[in-house]
């Protein structure tokens, strides 16, 4: 009877351990993006054509200026596995896709000479990694439409192929490369866990997952986070595109890192005034390690051989691209940066180089709004680490005629009297008590640190 107990007591200990230790690993994605991730995407700039010189020349300049501002990953977005893409839009016609022979996509040799012989990115991210920084790409969901006709073999099963795990339904509608895979068929897990193996052994940091947000493919972003985990690497994971249903966002705050709350977001004034919009639901669900995502940031040279439009350094008037780095960064979401690094002018430099600025964006807690009134907004934030209190506001009305925007400072948690600094120019404004207002152009804002006296 005694050694029937203490069988049963120590499996119960086994047990409580197992349980413990798949608790930690459920959460400890949490831990590799404890602050938002911060990098360059080639997107905005290249579209999918983007080649190995160009993402290497936008990893130079990253660790030469940006580095030290905290600035890490260089992202290589869609479609590197098809060699005859094109600019402004995609090959869908005649696409040459490489993979191997379990149906992974590889890097296409004649953008990415260092991938022959099979090496895929390990040489491009051994490269990155040189520079102190971290290695991204994109992916689809889903399984390659030709690894479902060509039957290929899912790696790490007995036998199971490529056509017994997908289906035509859910099939993105914008690009037809993947079909969907059906999270609870043998070999779907089997299948991620192939990739992300393979991504691990590539030395990937980061991966950006589309069409999976909306909608939510709920048994697809739970595969993609077991493999994840199982592959021995911290991979940040980031979905996309939006709007994330706000109904899932318990649910996306568990698997993933970053996930988007809107769609594409270019260098045009209607597509910041909708990120005001959106952002409003979603304020309480920015925390370490799990952030709503803006999307990129359109400055700077975009275009390139972009989706949308010519060549051009961004649309957006001085007043807006502060608007736009000011709400992202109050806002703490991931800062990922579209345009083409090299091409930078001083003043973009500028805009992603202000200690202060970043210092927020880093170290700030308790993001929320203050109010939406007309087209005048108010965000507030604090710095646990220092007492500092954080407020931007905006005008985002379209009259010509300045707006004063105004914030009580009780509405802070401030009773006596404070003084102000503006971040973007470190300048001192003054000292204040009981209101602060500033007078703010058309489409303009001001970002403001309150320092209690």
């Amino acid at each position: 009877m005694k050694n029937i107990k203490s069988l049963v007591i120590g499996a119960f200990l086994i047990l409580l351990s197992c349980n413990t230790v798949a608790g930690v690993v459920k959460e400890k994605f949490r831990e590799w993006a404890l602050t938002p991730p911060m990098g360059w995407n080639s997107w905005d700039c290249y579209g999918s054509t983007v080649t190995e010189a160009e993402v290497k020349a936008n990893a130079d300049y990253m660790a030469a200026k940006l580095k030290s501002s905290g600035w890490e990953y260089i992202v290589v977005d869609i479609r590197w596995f098809v060699k005859n893409d094109k600019a402004g839009g995609y090959n869908e016609t005649n696409p040459v896709y490489v993979m191997d022979e379990y149906g992974r996509y590889q890097p296409a040799i004649n953008r990415f000479p260092s991938a022959k012989e099979g090496k895929g990115f390990k040489i491009l991210a051994d490269y990155v990694h040189s520079k102190g920084l971290k290695f991204g790409i994109h992916i689809m969901r889903g399984i390659p439409k030709e690894a479902v006709t060509k039957k290929l073999p899912v790696k790490g099963t007995n036998g199971i192929t490529a056509d017994q795990i997908y289906s035509t339904e859910l099939q993105c509608k914008w690009l037809k490369d993947n079909y969907t895979i059906v999270a609870d068929k043998p070999g779907a897990q089997e299948y991620y866990n192939s990739i992300m193996e393979l991504y691990a052994s590539w030395g990937v940091d980061f991966i950006k997952v589309d069409d999976l947000s909306r909608p939510y493919h709920l048994g697809e972003i739970e595969l993609i986070r077991k493999a994840i985990d199982k592959c021995g690497r911290p991979i940040v994971f980031s979905t996309s595109p939006g709007e994330t249903p706000i109904e899932d966002a318990e649910h996306v705050r568990t698997h993933a890192n970053m996930w988007r709350m809107v769609d594409d977001v270019w260098d045009t004034w209607s597509h910041i005034t909708h990120l005001f919009d959106i952002c409003q639901k979603w304020y309480p669900y920015i925390a370490p390690g799990t952030w709503p995502d803006c999307d990129m940031i359109p400055l700077g040279r975009i275009s390139l051989r972009g989706e949308r439009g010519a060549d051009r350094m961004t649309r957006l008037t001085k007043d807006e691209q502060y608007t736009l780095m000011t709400l992202f960064t109050i806002f703490r979401s991931p800062l990922m940066f579209g345009g083409d690094l090299p091409s930078n002018d001083a003043f973009t430099l500028s805009l992603l180089t202000n200690k202060e600025v970043l210092r927020m964006h880093r170290e700030s807690t308790d993001v929320r709004q203050l109010y939406q009134r007309e087209k005048e907004v108010a965000i507030t934030s604090r710095n646990p680490k220092t007492g500092e209190v954080y407020v931007a506001l905006f005008n985002l009305s379209d009259d010509k005629v300045a707006a004063k925007v105004t914030v009580d400072l009780a509405e802070l948690g401030i009773k006596g009297k404070c003084t102000v600094t503006d971040l973007w120019t470190g300048k001192k404004v003054g000292g204040f008590s009981k209101q602060f207002f500033r007078l703010l152009n058309s489409h303009a804002c001001g970002l403001y640190k309150f320092s209690i006296k």
